[in-house]
Order: structure tokens, then sequence, then C-alpha cells
């Protein structure tokens, strides 16, 4: 059994090697429906632009497809990325949200910019947005809390309640400190970098309306199977996925791991292919228990935030079903 700790998931809409951008769009909506009734406490979607194997790619507008599918389930982002966006308009997305599901929204940000030169120019950005991201950040909330210069309203977001996340991807978990609010750090492979950018955010950590006090989100890939060889293949797909995009500067769909496994690789491609799958949580459901003790010793988490992906839906599915029964319910905390 795993300490009191919630779990929640984080869907990137993958696409699947023969299946559409719309079946991965509603598998995603899928997934959390059945999801909810295991007792995750979040489902968040992703954001990403231009990537042949990802699907989501306007993460309020999915939000708002999942929160209709479900009933009890917090609903968000992991996230909106700040820098493409203007903070007006986001606040209006996640106030319409809030106010059509009240008490369930979450807003996770971000402070990626566009994968490539030609998303960036497509949206409109260049790599130095990311770095007015402080400044973005503080303007999304005081739209929250009310008007601006101009006597400008952000309706309906203005006077609701939307917890936010900051993504502490670089300087992130400096920023979420100062800003007092909760952080989600990732991945579970880099636990020594994880560990510092968690002790950072503790140390920095100023109080505000939003938080009282630090709160930790650890993320990263978690697969449960009936043996070793089970949870290691749920791994393949992604891992192949990976390497691929960095030999081939695409990013493709999942093939199925039986596909993987029997296709000719270079050197290159099998070192980035191996790695792939090294570092992950992954396993029985005993050795996946022990792991995640040892990860949340470590880390002191508030919650772990699962991003597994994988080509197989039933054996996705299966490992949710099996992390759930590790996890007893969670001691209550602030929203």
């Amino acid at each position: 059994m795993i300490p009191a700790t919630r779990f929640s998931v984080l869907d990137r809409s993958r696409t699947r090697t023969g299946h559409t951008h719309a079946e991965a769009l509603r598998d995603t909506v899928a997934l959390a429906r059945e999801l909810e009734p295991l007792g995750y406490h979040r489902f968040w979607v992703s954001e990403h632009h231009g990537v042949p194997g990802v699907a989501g790619s306007a993460p309020t507008v999915l939000a708002a497809a999942v929160a209709a599918a479900t009933r009890t389930m917090r609903v968000g982002t992991g996230g909106v990325m700040l820098p493409n966006h203007r903070p007006l308009v986001v606040a209006e997305q996640f106030g319409v949200l809030e106010s059509l599901y009240p008490g369930r929204i979450d807003m996770g940000l971000g402070r990626s910019v566009g994968f490539t030169d030609g998303v960036r120019r497509a949206l409109g950005r260049d790599k130095g947005a990311a770095e007015d991201f402080a400044a973005q950040l503080g303007e999304l909330l005081g739209w929250f809390r009310g008007g601006s210069p101009g006597g400008v309203h952000a309706r309906p977001a203005e006077g609701l309640h939307v917890p936010p996340f900051v993504l502490a991807m670089g300087e992130g978990a400096g920023i979420a400190a100062r800003a007092g609010l909760p952080m989600v750090i990732g991945d579970l492979r880099g636990r020594e970098r994880m560990l510092r950018g968690i002790d950072e955010y503790r140390t920095h950590f100023r109080p505000s309306p939003w938080a009282a006090q630090p709160y930790v989100v650890i993320s990263g890939t978690v697969a449960v199977a009936g043996s070793e060889e089970e949870a290691r293949r749920l791994l393949v797909p992604e891992a192949w996925s990976m390497a691929y995009s960095r030999t081939h500067g695409s990013f493709p769909p999942l093939l199925p791991a039986e596909a993987v496994e029997s296709r000719a690789m270079t050197a290159k491609e099998r070192d980035l292919y191996e790695s792939g799958l090294s570092g992950h949580i992954a396993g029985t459901e005993d050795q996946v228990a022990h792991e995640l003790r040892t990860a949340l010793k470590e880390t002191g988490a508030d919650e772990v935030l699962v991003t597994t992906s994988t080509y197989d839906r039933a054996a996705l599915l299966d490992s949710y079903r099996r992390l759930a029964r590790l996890v007893r319910p969670a001691a209550a905390v602030p929203e």
C-alpha cells in the first residue's frame, strides 16, 4: 500500500498508427470517463501545436469536453502554455470553464513556446517569449482579482477561484515559489534535478491568496502490469516515438510494441530507444508500490501526476486500474 497521496492523470491525446486525430481526442475523453470511478483526483490535458503524434492542441476546449463527460473528478490543463496566449483570453477561457463546471476546474500553466521555428512563427512568438512568463502569470492572476487600467474586466473570470499550478520546467520552480502557487515538476527519471527544484521551491515559497503553503505535484510515467515484461512493453511505443523524433526531427504516432521490437534500428536509434525505456516507474504492483513509496519519501510530494502513453488502450487502462488498487484514499488537503 502507498501512503495517503492524491494520484492524478495527464493525457496528451497521443495519436496511434492507423487512427485519426479525432479518435485520439475521443480516446482522451473516454479515458477520463473510465478513470473517474477509480478514484483519480484530477484529469489534465496538454497543449501541443503542429506535432504529428499529438492531437491535443486546444487544451481548454478539450478540458470542456472532459468535464462534460465526467461528474466529480477535477479537470484541467497540464498545461496552457502562457507565452502562446494573451493572459486576458486565458482568464476568459478558464472563467467560462469554471462557470460551467464550478469547483472542478484547474489552471495548469507552462512557459514553453512552439516546438519548431515554423510553429513559433505561426503563433507569432519567438523563443524569448518564455522570458516574460512571470509577468504574464501575474497579469493572468490579476484578471481573476479585478479589472485593469482602462476599465477592462475579464468576464466571467473576475471574482472566480480557479486553482493555478505552475509547470516547473527550468526556472519554473522559482517562479512558482515567488508567486505562491502549487508546482508540478517532472520527470521521475531525473530524480536529482527534481529534488533540486523542489528544494528551491520550498525554500523560496511565499504564501499567497492562492496557496498558504508549498504544494508539490511530481509527474512521470508509471506502468503497472502482471509482469515486468508486460510493464516494459507498455513503455515501448513512447520510447520509440521519442527516439525517432530525436533522429528524424518528426514526432510520429505510436506504434504497437511488437512493430517497434521488430524494427531494424541504427546504433544511435537503439541507444536513444533503450534510454527511453529506462528510469521510469514500471513493473508489477509490488514493484511499483515500492518505487512510489521511495519517490514520495524522497520528494515529500503532495500528489503524483501520471503521464503514461502507450499504443494499447486496454493495457493502459489495466495499468491505471492496477495503480488505483495500490492507492489508499488521499488525506484531505486544500484545493
